[in-house]
């Protein structure tokens, strides 16, 4: 393990020793920030998120940002370990927030410190930021505005040291069928449940006309259901929620608006701002990453990528299969290479730029 592994390795046993559940994370905020000030980077701080910019920050250059976070999901009932207790067994450094996803922000944040001296034809913005798990309002959303102008990222998430080149929305809608009670015995009443039943039918049988080229078809899935009082009585109401992984082939607010089309029930999104994203083969961040050996793919899970209004590309140690598992794990030659491959690919997006 080289210096540069060894002090990354070191600082992700420190965070995985504090708590740091979305919304509760100023102890590793502070971490984070005292590190980057040893390190002479002038960190600044937004709620929980820490950010810093390249030593020559010019305003004429397009800047890239990278980006991790640092809190966690709570851990796991069946842990069989200290979540909060960082154990290195072997290959494997046990604990929450090891692989989803401190690796990613330790690799990040060892790269930005080798390269926020060095000329570039781009600045560096890095942001280790909050709330990624639930996409909360202190988190990227709160500091995308105040950072400036930003042209591209890199998000680093566990895909195996892959590139995610495309990752789907989410629109999650509350449907509610209205009917008219009555007396089960005598047939009366508007039963709401069977209006709830032809729309769910008609759900699983809508086609939009366009279909994006890269993600596919829109998912639509029909998650949970709830109608009735007790079994005498025609249900007035029923309660379905529908879960909608939207593409670029359409915004979010228009994927909403033909599905109101299609169904007798009244449907009301709880959000639409986790939009779909596809960044192009052509743009300068996939060629680099095609340069030093990166598979594109599609990422089938949700990230902070999805609120950047700029190309972004996925990519960092670890798999995503381990996240928000019990007995989470990273691997220490995961983060060696990491670090490795995020050098390289910023040499070579300096090529493309």
């Amino acid at each position: 393990m080289n210096a540069t592994t060894r002090e990354a390795v070191e600082l992700l046993r420190r965070m995985i020793a504090i708590p740091s559940p979305s919304r509760d994370e100023a102890g590793t905020a502070d971490l984070l920030y005292d590190f980057l000030a040893r390190h002479g980077a002038a960190p600044e701080r937004l709620h929980n998120n820490v950010y810093a910019r390249s030593a020559e920050f010019d305003p004429a250059r397009p800047t890239l940002l990278l980006n991790s976070h640092h809190d966690t999901v709570r851990p796991a009932a069946t842990y069989t370990r200290d979540p909060y207790a960082p154990t290195i067994e072997g290959d494997r450094l046990y604990g929450l927030g090891s692989n989803d996803a401190g690796a990613s922000a330790v690799s990040l944040i060892e790269t930005f410190l080798t390269f926020r001296d060095r000329p570039l034809p781009f600045n560096l913005l890095l942001a280790i930021t909050a709330e990624e798990e639930c996409s909360g309002e202190h988190g990227i959303r709160a500091l995308l505005p105040a950072a400036g102008r930003i042209d591209m990222a890199l998000v680093g998430e566990p895909t195996s040291m892959q590139a995610a080149v495309g990752e789907r929305g989410l629109v999650v809608l509350d449907c509610t069928a209205r009917g008219r009670s009555g007396h089960a015995a005598r047939g009366e009443g508007v039963n709401a449940l069977y209006i709830a039943m032809d729309d769910i039918a008609r759900l699983r049988e809508f086609r939009f006309d366009r279909t994006s080229e890269l993600l596919g078809p829109i998912g639509i899935a029909v998650t949970q259901i709830a109608a009735g009082t007790q079994h005498n009585v025609v249900p007035d109401e029923c309660r379905f929620v529908v879960d909608v992984r939207t593409t670029d082939a359409y915004t979010n607010e228009e994927t909403v608006e033909l599905l109101r089309g299609a169904l007798r029930s009244e449907a009301v999104p709880r959000s639409t701002r986790i939009h779909a994203m596809a960044v192009a083969d052509s743009h300068p961040l996939v060629r680099a990453a095609r340069a030093v050996g990166r598979t594109t793919f599609v990422s089938p899970t949700a990230s902070d990528r999805t609120l950047m209004p700029f190309p972004a590309l996925k990519m960092g140690p670890g798999a995503s299969a381990r996240s928000h598992t019990a007995d989470e794990y990273v691997l220490i030659s995961e983060i060696d290479e990491a670090i490795a491959l995020y050098g390289r690919w910023i040499e070579a997006l300096a090529k493309e730029i």
